[in-house]
């Protein structure tokens, strides 16, 4: 009898396994589901509300310029436009750290309120990013129930995300342009030498490749691009 009370009293519940509150077992299930969703896509909502896809872009084109298929590689260039946002996006990490995360950690506030203040210096800086066409655009197509009804209305995220990003996108191509035109001059100078000269089976990238890494190396590219960047959020 004492092995059968032991062996009773190791037993435990599924009260032990969740966090004592005033939620139910299923609200409590629900959230932990809720966390792991976020948590799963961490990465796209990293993209989508942050300064990330506008350095990766242009680094794309950098690259696509240069006329370099592989160099750099794709980790140095995500890695380096994934730095590049961690510093561009420190305060608005930072505010949303002290003004909701850690709140709510501490139990202080709410989840309600924790979102909110967590949200909010993402808002600000997306809403400073964001052309005011493609927040009309978005606003103009939403359904009424999330269309803001006077301009003091804070926009709804699910206007304003598609409205930055697509921002995001005009200008990582305008930005791409302009990078992407002195290589392209290089390119055509080369070709009509090339081809004035006879050698119609020399392809011209062959010969104009050197000339454009020199060129980048001498202007001190990557200084330039990276601070035209980091200052474009200025």
């Amino acid at each position: 009898m004492a092995g059968i009370t032991g062996a009773q009293a190791q037993s435990f519940g599924l009260d032990g396994l969740l966090p004592q509150g005033g939620a139910s077992a299923s609200g409590r299930i629900v959230q932990i589901v809720a966390m792991l969703t976020v948590l799963s896509v961490a990465p796209g909502l990293l993209m989508m509300v942050t300064s990330f896809s506008r350095f990766v872009i242009a680094l794309s084109f950098l690259r696509s310029g240069l006329g370099l298929q592989s160099t750099p590689a794709n980790l140095i260039l995500v890695s380096l436009a994934l730095f590049m946002t961690f510093f561009v996006m420190a305060p608005t990490f930072d505010k949303a750290w002290q003004d909701g995360v850690l709140p709510l950690v501490e139990n202080r506030i709410s989840e309600g309120e924790a979102y909110a203040k967590i949200t909010a210096p993402f808002r600000d800086f997306m809403l400073a990013q964001t052309r005011p066409q493609d927040l009309r655009l978005f606003a103009d197509l939403a359904p009424a129930s999330i269309r803001p009804q006077d301009p003091a209305q804070a926009v709804d995220l699910r206007v304003l995300i598609p409205s930055f990003m697509i921002s995001e996108l005009r200008r990582a191509f305008e930005i791409g342009f302009l990078i992407a035109l002195p290589f392209l001059v290089i390119d055509m100078i080369v070709a009509t030498i090339v081809m004035s000269m006879g050698m119609m089976m020399l392809p011209p990238t062959v010969i104009s490749l050197p000339f454009k890494v020199i060129f980048f190396v001498l202007i001190d590219g990557w200084n330039l691009l990276i601070g035209g960047l980091v200052r474009s959020y200025s």
